[in-house]
């Protein structure tokens, strides 16, 4: 087995860990520092909505042309007054596009990219955007993220619990803000395309964070009828038994984005991959950082305000004050405290008794071991 399977293997039976919950407050903040870089970002830069939201005009010129970029997008800006974007396709074509101008403007400023790029104006290919597509479009996808939110809270609060809801939805919320805002401060066009990576991020989030949630629901089951474990210790073991399979699933989606955002956009430079990828990447690296940093902690917080979850902990340290174990049998050196975190105990049941306590009993009180005489 390789390093990394035995890793897993002894994160998911307990044998070793990192302590996630009890340092809840490091990544909280962390989030929120994030959280707020993005947001200012967004307030002060805001978003560079492309043509399709604001409306205006797409030229696209004939192959091989001899221009470069930034020629053409000096020719363009010169003759309409506006910003430019201009993007060489793979046959050689030039792709400009000009937002905010209408049909009477778009006419002059094809026969002025014809005299300055050199080519006849019938080859040049003029297209009319309206702003009422971009805005149908972002109507249509706010009103899909407020179903889906809602959708999701309430089945989570129906498979689980509604805490667990809670913490998933802010989880969510969370991963939308930071893409969104590192979007305006990288300054990417936002398109249709745009619109798209971040819808499809919630689903990626939403999986790693459903599954801690299925392991933590399966080790609290009748979690007060012991006294060994409290509630956010379990939750860090379902954080650290999980851990790799989460950490796989997020490397084996970036890849193909990665390729698509730093390859495909950055060194072919195929703009138009960029809408997609950075909103992808951006959205599932917080996603997979959000279920495990953010939603179990929060989880295990809303969980322990409870009383009966208050009275575990209490007895739960009680117990380890006396350095005695569930079955009353004295423990050393109170281990019990970090059994969750640097753990020896099997899995599930999360608070069963020592696997060879009955052989144990049984040498104790049957006959002995030696040989009979």
């Amino acid at each position: 087995m390789s390093k990394l399977g035995n890793l897993g293997a002894r994160l998911h039976h307990g044998e070793v860990g990192y302590d996630f919950i009890k340092n809840r407050k490091i990544w909280y903040g962390v989030s929120i520092l994030i959280t707020v870089v993005a947001i200012v970002g967004l307030a002060v830069r805001g978003l560079h909505m492309g043509i399709e939201f604001q409306g205006g005009a797409v030229f696209t010129t004939p192959k091989n042309m001899s221009a470069s970029v930034a020629q053409a997008e000096t020719y363009a800006e010169e003759a309409s007054g506006h910003d430019a974007i201009v993007q060489k396709l793979g046959d050689g074509s030039l792709r400009i596009q000009i937002a905010a101008i209408d049909t009477s403007t778009s006419d002059k400023i094809k026969t002025a990219l014809s005299e300055d790029l050199g080519v006849e104006a019938e080859r040049i290919n003029a297209d009319l955007v309206g702003p009422s597509w971009g805005e149908q479009i972002a109507n249509k996808a706010w009103q899909g993220l407020g179903i889906f939110l809602f959708l999701v809270v309430i089945y989570l609060a129906i498979a689980f619990e509604w805490r667990m809801a809670v913490a998933a939805f802010i989880a969510l919320i969370h991963d939308i803000t930071i893409t969104v805002g590192i979007y305006a401060l990288v300054g990417f066009e936002v398109t249709p395309g745009t619109v798209i990576g971040l819808l499809t991020i919630l689903g990626y989030s939403l999986y790693d964070t459903v599954v801690v949630f299925d392991s933590l629901k399966e080790q609290t089951a009748d979690i007060t009828k012991q006294s060994r474990w409290t509630y956010s210790e379990i939750a860090n073991r379902s954080i650290n038994s999980t851990l790799v399979r989460s950490v796989n699933t997020t490397v084996v989606a970036l890849l193909p984005v990665g390729a698509l955002l730093f390859i495909g956009g950055g060194v072919l430079g195929a703009g138009m991959l960029n809408d997609i990828s950075l909103s992808l990447f951006v959205g599932l690296a917080a996603g997979a950082y959000s279920s495990i940093f953010i939603a179990t902690p929060l989880v295990a917080d809303l969980k322990e305000l409870e009383p009966s979850m208050r009275s575990l902990k209490k007895r739960v340290l009680a117990k380890r004050a006396l350095g005695a174990d569930t079955d009353g049998e004295p423990r050393g050196g109170g281990a019990l405290v970090s059994v969750c975190f640097l753990g020896t105990a099997p899995r599930a049941p999360a608070w069963g008794p020592p696997r060879d306590s009955s052989v144990s009993r049984s040498r104790g009180h049957g006959r002995s071991s030696g040989k009979r005489r």
